[in-house]
């Protein structure tokens, strides 16, 4: 069974709320307004999603979307990772 993922999308402006909202916008991965995100759908994601609800709007993605989704999820984690060992050899 492919996993679940959620498509959240930034519709509000995070100017003038307490920096708590504004970090849990980033921590979605939300840069600006109109910019959305594909994540895995799990209770952490669900309870950030919750916390700025007021600012995002989500929605489960099934079929095709979900398909897409879980390559874009891939691609995204491969680049972290080469990023991290990238960053692991500066350090030494």
């Amino acid at each position: 069974m492919a996993e679940k993922l959620l498509k959240v999308i930034q519709v509000r402006s995070e100017l003038g709320h307490v920096s708590r909202n504004r970090g849990t916008i980033r921590a979605l991965g939300l840069d600006r307004i109109g910019h959305s995100n594909i994540l895995p759908d799990n209770p952490a994601v669900r309870g950030a999603i919750r916390q700025v609800r007021f600012l995002v709007e989500a929605e489960e993605l099934s079929g095709a979307e979900a398909e897409a989704g879980a390559k874009f999820v891939a691609a995204k984690k491969l680049k972290h990772a080469k990023h991290a060992k990238k960053a692991k050899r500066v350090a030494k």
